[in-house]
């Protein structure tokens, strides 16, 4: 069997047709040379949960962090497509055992190497129980993971200096693709003498490093420098990034509109009518990976994977008005959706059979539901649980009464007071409604939207949906080493997903933001983060 190397142009085919998401630039110059190299670019953020330990970071405030100043063996453009970054080279066969070499004279910031151990040692150290990292599972396909016992992956053997091998438990096409999300950055052998105190003050290897060892000022912002070591393909084109922990997002919007703020990646709602109208050309308003739902159990009565539970959710997805309350509610901010994954992700489509489902057709709606009624007679209230501190209210409030209007039934959102008591109830399976669920991208690929919210037994598989025909659509596209054979038959396990509706898709999250007057080259990426180290000031 021929080898296949994920190179710069082969890997980048994976996501070649993802959707490009770029800010229009102000200044009336696309010219990077116009800008001040010097200039240190401000940005909004919040402050990390934990010490930022690449394993143990799974939370956007210290993401954004990681992602400047780490580098792994690739990186995602704008558009998502992979970019081999410390890597040389990745090659399988059988993709399932892979051979990765590291670029040659690489270091991170205090002169350690990165080099084959900096890989090894650092996945060894997040998969391991006893570490407790909260991206151990990205872990779990390689040979030797355990989720009961300290075990070290035996999937992975060091060649040479440069050079190790992954064995994974089973073929996964798109596990070169997995390789830019930072579970999988390297770290310097400093990192393992206290992995706490790295984590206050990290050093990585990426475009930016730390700008000084109290650069961090926790709960205020976090100072960064370019790293003058780095030699991959996203060079600081600015003289720093200073990211601002804010307390809200009204008032990251006030410091931008008052100048002292260049870039914001989350306008809050109380903006949504007037943003554009208060930044013209410099708003943003763009589809990222994110997808949001509402789940219903099969436990619950009239809601089986039998013929009236089908009938049931396909009745209530259209009944929904998703044009009407992406638009009122939203004011555009969202996207309707058309499919269980991302209009921003490579293989995307928005003509899977089955589709219409998801059209709103009150018509139809009645009538399938009228069908499900004659099999076993409907009675009581159709709810969707959601936590009310995050501010799901209005959009709850209003797919209930569209179901409730165009069905006849009662409907009416069932609200829990915080996120941890919603996910306890779902997680425990005692909630005895249908509750908001949604997925944010870990990487770029159809099959992360999929298989870990509808596989059998699934880690994010709320509902508990089991279709066989599904699973083995999901294993013949992981174990496949072409991209487009892969991403068709994850749209044929869409097209399944679309009769058997386990989750009713709503819309896609757009990145609403904005940038100042004094900023060009501008960029945001397929996962609604700027690309800061293009950014340039005048």
């Amino acid at each position: 069997m021929k080898k296949r190397r994920y190179g710069i142009g082969a890997i980048a085919l994976i996501a070649a047709s993802a959707l490009a998401l770029s800010g229009c630039a102000s200044g009336g110059s696309d010219d990077s040379s116009s800008g001040d190299t010097s200039a240190v670019i401000t940005a909004n953020g919040s402050e990390p949960q934990n010490p930022l330990i690449p394993t143990n970071t799974n939370e956007t405030g210290g993401g954004k962090i990681l992602d400047s100043i780490f580098a792994g063996l690739e990186y995602y453009d704008a558009t998502g497509a992979p970019q081999l970054d410390m890597a040389e080279s990745i090659d399988t066969d059988d993709s399932k055992t892979f051979t990765i070499k590291v670029k040659a004279d690489q270091t991170f910031s205090n002169g350690d190497p990165v080099d084959a151990d900096s890989f090894i040692n650092a996945w060894q150290y997040g998969a391991l129980l006893s570490n407790e990292q909260l991206n151990s599972y990205f872990f779990e396909d390689i040979e030797g993971f355990s989720y009961d016992a300290d075990s070290p992956l035996t999937g992975l053997k060091k060649v040479d200096d440069l050079t190790f091998t992954v064995t994974l438990n089973e073929a996964r096409s798109d596990f070169p693709l997995r390789l830019g999300y930072s579970a999988f950055y390297p770290l310097p052998k400093s990192a393992f003498d206290d992995m706490e105190a790295f984590g206050q003050n990290p050093v990585g290897n990426g475009p930016y490093k730390l700008a000084s060892d109290t650069a961090w000022a926790h709960n205020e912002k976090i100072d960064l420098v370019p790293n003058e070591s780095y030699q991959g393909g996203r060079q600081a084109k600015n003289g720093g990034l200073s990211i601002v922990f804010y307390a809200s997002e009204d008032a990251a919007y006030a410091d931008l509109l008052g100048g002292n703020l260049d870039v914001l990646d989350a306008v809050p709602s109380s903006a949504f009518g007037n943003y554009e109208s208060d930044l013209g050309d410099r708003a943003v308003n763009q589809p990222a990976a994110i997808f949001q739902s509402f789940t219903i159990p099969e436990r619950l009565a009239h809601f089986g994977n039998d013929e009236e539970g089908k009938l049931r959710r396909q009745a209530i997805s259209m009944a929904i008005n998703r044009d009407e309350i992406t638009d009122v509610i939203f004011s555009g901010t969202r996207t309707p959706a058309s499919d269980f994954t991302s209009p921003v992700i490579d293989g995307w489509s928005d003509s899977l059979e089955g589709a219409d489902v998801l059209a709103y057709n009150p018509d139809e709606a009645k009538k399938l539901w009228a069908q499900a009624d004659a099999i076993s007679p409907w009675s009581g209230s159709f709810q969707i649980a959601y936590n009310a501190d995050g501010g799901h209210a209005d959009w709850v409030d209003a797919v209930s009464n569209s179901v409730k209007n165009t069905l006849g039934i009662d409907a009416s959102g069932a609200p829990y007071p915080t996120f941890a008591e919603a996910r306890t109830a779902i997680t425990d399976r005692s909630i005895q409604t249908a509750f908001r669920t949604g997925w944010q991208a870990d990487y770029p690929g159809l099959f992360n939207f999929l298989g870990p919210l509808y596989a059998t037994n699934a880690s994010s598989n709320d509902g508990d949906y089991s279709n066989p025909e599904f699973d083995a659509l999901l294993q013949e596209g992981s174990s496949t080493a072409d991209a487009d054979e892969a991403n068709t038959d994850f749209q044929k396990a869409q097209e399944i997903l679309l009769k058997d509706l386990p989750a009713i898709p709503l819309w896609y999250s757009n990145v609403v933001g904005g940038y100042g007057e004094t900023v060009q080259d501008v960029e945001f990426g397929w996962n609604s983060v700027p690309l800061y180290y293009e950014i340039t000031k005048s």
